[in-house]
């Protein structure tokens, strides 16, 4: 794979991969430069952050490709000086209300159960999947849009489950049997939003490895079994959006988004307080750390009617997800936005839960970098839940190196014959 091909050499160690991962957030943008071993394990070498303009993001999507150029070229040169090189290549997040991931599991019934599944099969099997799931996606797309057609593309796909007659199986090639079923989770977004990341890697001259669904990252930066198996939910509050990912019985079923995050807080309160927006942001950051704030009543009453309008938008796209079925007993929270303990205390309260198909309160915890058993950080600047998501791309660049299994190279010829 390219990505394992042009490593970087070090004068002073053995050869490495390095590689950039972007987050492009309405608040800030992130950049983390990291080399990774050949063991798969990463070490983060550098991290740069610079605050977007209030115009230059909308609800998770680039709206001024300049002005996010430089934020995230003035990120990206604060994480290379301190890291002391400079990576090629970069993977970057996605987010935003029309960016749609979900998951599509297809089964089919074989006339010769006889004969072993051969590698031509698993590819048209695999083609039925990606077909269907994209004209899901623009029908979701072209329906919210209101418009007659959008042109949606494929962010990125992954194969999480594979099976004969109910037999799970990392390679279904050679086996025999009559029920085969194969499900793939993939992340699709409108050419606009797409486009437009693809344009910032290209003015910030990076060779783009992968476009990434943020909350799909999140998912799955948790190395656990126990997480994986018994699933949970993945809540990410950004500063424009928030995501939410489900992961159940071992993979990940679905991903939904929609715009309401921290910026929606802030501008809250310097409205309803008639204050400049910076002041009501520095309320908002004392208020969540626990310090004393002038008009402390006001702020806290401000902040609890704000964060109900939220935790009913998370109670909507739950109970999507769900779909109908039992949802895990376990709720993660990351992102800048998820510093309010009154976001903890929604998702904990009876009114939330109640209304969903948990069996039990969740429990809510909040991640924190050092959950990311995969990746150290050596820079030890990453020390909150407002840094997990960037780990998390990070983490999919060293899944990279892990997609070699013949699922997955089924898989990236389904997707180049697609594009032709």
């Amino acid at each position: 794979m390219a990505f394992w091909r042009r490593i970087w050499q070090r004068d002073d160690e053995a050869a490495l991969a390095a590689c950039t991962a972007l987050d492009i957030g309405t608040e800030f943008a992130k950049a983390l430069v990291f080399e990774i071993d050949e063991t798969g394990h990463g070490t983060v070498r550098g991290v740069g952050r610079k605050r977007q303009g209030l115009s230059h993001m909308q609800s998770g999507t680039v709206a001024d490709i300049a002005a996010v150029v430089d934020n995230c070229s003035v990120a990206l040169q604060e994480a290379e000086e301190m890291a002391g090189f400079r990576p090629s290549q970069v993977v970057i997040g996605i987010a935003g209300e029309l960016v749609k991931g979900f998951t599509t599991s297809h089964s089919q019934e074989r006339r010769k159960p006889d004969l072993p599944i051969s590698e031509a099969e698993l590819q048209k099997l695999i083609d039925s999947v990606q077909r269907e799931a994209l004209r899901e996606a623009e029908r979701a797309i072209t329906w919210e849009t209101g418009l007659p057609h959008v042109d949606v593309r494929l962010v990125h796909a992954a194969i999480t489950a594979a099976s004969i007659d109910g037999y799970a199986l990392t390679n279904p090639v050679g086996f025999q049997g009559r029920h085969v079923q194969i499900s793939i989770f993939n992340a699709f977004a409108p050419l606009v939003h797409l486009g437009a990341l693809q344009s910032v890697a290209s003015q910030l001259d990076l060779e783009l490895l992968e476009v990434v669904a943020e909350p799909y990252a999140v998912s799955r930066v948790l190395g656990s079994d126990l997480v994986r198996q018994a699933g949970a939910v993945f809540i990410d509050v950004g500063g424009g959006t928030t995501d939410v990912a489900l992961v159940r019985q071992g993979g990940i079923e679905g991903t939904r988004m929609f715009a309401l995050g921290g910026r929606a807080f802030t501008k809250s309160l310097a409205d309803r307080l008639d204050l400049p927006f910076p002041r009501a942001e520095a309320i908002k950051i004392d208020h969540a750390r626990g310090l004393p704030v002038e008009r402390a009543e006001e702020v806290a009453k401000i902040v609890s009617d704000d964060v109900s309008v939220w935790a009913a938008g998370v109670e909507l796209v739950t109970e999507e997800l769900a779909g109908g079925e039992q949802l895990p007993g376990r709720i993660y929270l990351c992102g800048g936005g998820s510093r309010l303990p009154a976001i903890r205390d929604a998702l904990a309260a009876d009114r939330f839960w109640k209304r969903l198909p948990f069996s039990r309160p969740p429990e809510v915890t909040v991640m924190s970098p050092d959950q990311v058993e995969s990746i150290e950080d050596a820079t030890k600047l990453l020390v909150d839940q407002q840094d997990v998501t960037p780990l998390g791309l990070a983490y999919q660049a060293i899944e990279l190196q892990a997609q070699e299994d013949p699922l997955d190279m089924a898989l990236r010829r389904v997707l180049r014959a697609m594009k032709v």
